[in-house]
């Protein structure tokens, strides 16, 4: 009798280990470089979907050389791929243009968004005893752009754009060592772009005087990039809103996934919003309003969430 109850015990708790296992939806979240400030809100987001389903999703947060690398690998993932890029990347791709020339796949158009993250950021930030207050006054000064990277890039785009193009001169620094040059008088400012608050501009800013420049309408315009604006008290001593440009990004899957695990993500992403942005502040910035940048189709399953909570979505959208 007592092996019949051992053996049964043995297929009860095997049969329980089976439906545990069926009950829990894994997902792989593809974002950024380690180092990187999305690898951390990766991180974030896997924690907060675990939290937030009571374990029954579980994220985890794949390391990634970049947004183009995400996409590419869309073609063929799974309907447990999640990865994050900017909505533009993912017109090009659909589009088989730019980096996507020659690469085309039908499975560049069963990409779905999700939510918004947030966006990368761009801050041109100068020391207050370079008397820069807007991209005018850059002429002549020393400014530290970096290399390879968007905001390295995005930087000598500006300047071109705004006419100062040969009038600055660039530091031969790395971005890593932004901080200490402008503190010790190396550089005059540095460019710099990810989400905000930004690490090391808050950085700059509790350690010296600095002035993050704000871009008018027109140099907006000339950017075309989506217009962001960071809100007075954000940076130490910034006493009025700095208006800038971003990229937007998001969150994206494929129709592989199935609604219900779509909309469980989705919702528990907003849910769990307001306590990510308690433990980190870059989160406080992304709201209803970010949906705008999304502007290729949102996953059936996050349709779904977006409507019961009474967000408004564009027809491209659904």
């Amino acid at each position: 009798m007592s092996n019949k109850l051992t053996r049964l015990g043995l297929t009860l708790a095997l049969a329980l280990g089976v439906t545990q296992a069926q009950a829990e939806t894994r997902i792989t979240y593809k974002s950024a470089k380690s180092t990187s400030s999305y690898y951390q809100m990766g991180v974030q987001i896997a924690e907060a979907v675990k939290a937030g389903s009571d374990g029954g999703i579980i994220v985890t947060v794949e390391e990634s050389q970049g947004s183009v690398q995400n996409v590419m690998e869309a073609r063929v993932r799974g309907g447990d791929y999640v990865f994050t890029t900017p909505p533009v990347l993912v017109a090009l791709a659909q589009g088989g243009k730019a980096m996507f020339e020659g690469k085309g796949d039908p499975k560049f158009d069963e990409i779905r968004a999700l939510f918004p993250i947030p966006s990368l950021t761009m801050h041109f930030v100068m020391s207050a005893k370079s008397g820069v207050t807007d991209f005018a006054d850059l002429e002549g000064k020393t400014l530290l752009l970096g290399k390879g990277s968007f905001g390295a890039n995005e930087g000598a785009k500006y300047l071109k754009l705004f006419d100062l193009d040969g009038k600055v001169d660039l530091a031969e620094v790395e971005l890593s060592n932004a901080v200490a040059a402008l503190k010790n008088g190396q550089i005059d400012g540095f460019v710099t772009a990810g989400s905000w608050p930004a690490p090391n501009v808050i950085e700059a800013a509790a350690s010296s005087d600095v002035q993050v420049l704000s871009l008018n309408d027109d140099q907006i315009a000339q950017t075309k990039r989506a217009k962001l604006v960071i809100p007075a008290g954000t940076y130490a001593g910034q006493e009025e809103d700095i208006v800038t440009t971003s990229l937007p990004v998001a969150a994206f899957t494929t129709t592989a996934m199935d609604d219900d695990t779509a909309y469980a993500l989705t919702k528990t992403f907003w849910d769990e919003k307001a306590a990510m942005g308690a433990d980190a502040p870059w989160w406080n910035g992304v709201d209803e309003a970010l949906m705008a940048n999304i502007t290729g189709k949102l996953h059936p399953g996050a349709v779904r969430y977006y409507t019961e909570a009474g967000f408004d979505l564009t027809d491209a959208q659904k």
